[in-house]
């Protein structure tokens, strides 16, 4: 069994699949993370993610998948699931053994799993896209903290940018230490180091003077549209489960 640790990027991975042929390695696991001791037995290839290997495996891939079907396997590597790495590597071994393109070939154990993954990760995009509340900061700024499943802030990029393209937002990620900044011209990946003190990430300090009013219009407006006669809390919970009720001005 070899170990491969690679950057925990999809360029990375990319990288670790060129390893996988290169050195002709049958039983791998890949680990996400910094150079660890190996166990008995247990050989390590430490992965530097390299640009004209990552290039040559996606060329490949294009060659045998389609434009969604590449995206696929992007989407399912923001899962961050356990073991989902050896799937989308699975998979990438199918589509290059097959002399025909695989993609619906949902009797592979593979290509079905990688469905199942991008089924998640994408309901999870969806809820994030519906859930996301901003609060104005002070400088005028945007600012909305979320905590999902999966990484899904790479997919959030083109909708926020669309809807609020006149407005500059940050959307960040409190599980996974980063966000997105919109500047009113180009999106950004930023890393910021905000306590755990509150739900907010800190930034409450520097809320916009009218953001609590504007809250509580809010909260006013959903309670006066609640019919209490018609409350189904099984069903409210389906649609919008627990876990993203801190997050939600409405639910403050």
């Amino acid at each position: 069994m070899t170990t491969l640790i690679y950057d925990g990027t999809f360029e990375g991975l990319l990288t670790a699949v060129f390893e996988i042929y290169e050195r002709k390695l049958q039983h791998i696991k890949l680990f996400r993370g910094e150079w660890r001791n190996a166990a008995l037995f247990e050989e390590l290839v430490k992965v530097i993610t390299d640009d004209h290997k990552y290039e040559r495996v996606l060329k490949g891939l294009r060659n045998k998948l389609s434009p969604a079907g590449v995206q696929l396997l992007y989407v399912a590597s923001l899962s961050e699931i356990k073991t989902s790495d050896e799937t989308i590597v699975g998979y990438i071994r199918h589509a290059f053994d097959s002399d025909r393109n695989i993609e619906e070939d949902f009797g592979n154990r593979y290509v079905l799993r990688v469905s199942e993954i991008v089924q998640m990760v994408r309901r999870e995009r969806h809820r994030m896209e519906a859930f996301v509340r901003f609060q104005k900061l002070g400088d005028g700024v945007f600012y909305a903290v979320v905590e999902p499943d999966f990484n899904v802030l790479p997919l959030l990029i083109k909708h926020f940018k669309d809807r609020y393209a006149d407005q500059k937002w940050i959307i960040y990620d409190q599980r996974r230490k980063y966000g997105i900044y919109y500047n009113l011209h180009e999106v950004e990946y930023v890393e910021i180091d905000f306590s755990r003190k509150n739900n907010n990430g800190g930034a409450s300090v520097v809320f916009n003077e009218d953001e609590g009013l504007y809250q509580h219009l809010w909260q006013n407006y959903f309670n006066s549209v609640n019919i209490a006669s018609r409350k189904n809390t099984k069903l409210h919970l389906r649609h919008i489960p627990k876990r993203y009720w801190k997050h939600l001005t409405e639910k403050f």
